[in-house]
């Protein structure tokens, strides 16, 4: 690595919405405030819900039910 031509690599500490906090590395300097972290987002958590937007998933269990798991020649 050549000297003076990489940024500095900082401690710093991470606050999220929910209160919880940790620290870690970055180039940026002081501290970072976040509005969603590992401890609250739903993927993490396992609260992960499926949205079905005007039927669309219903539509398509309809629409290649009647397939029946083979290919349709056309």
């Amino acid at each position: 690595m050549k000297a003076a031509i990489h940024p500095s690599y900082n401690e710093v500490r991470v606050h999220c919405a929910c209160g919880n906090m940790f620290t870690t590395r970055s180039t940026h300097r002081g501290d970072i405030h976040v509005e969603i972290c590992s401890n609250c987002h739903p993927f993490f958590t396992g609260k992960q819900k499926l949205v079905d937007t005007a039927g669309r998933v219903e539509r398509f269990r309809r629409k290649y039910a009647k397939v029946g798991g083979t290919a349709v020649n056309k």
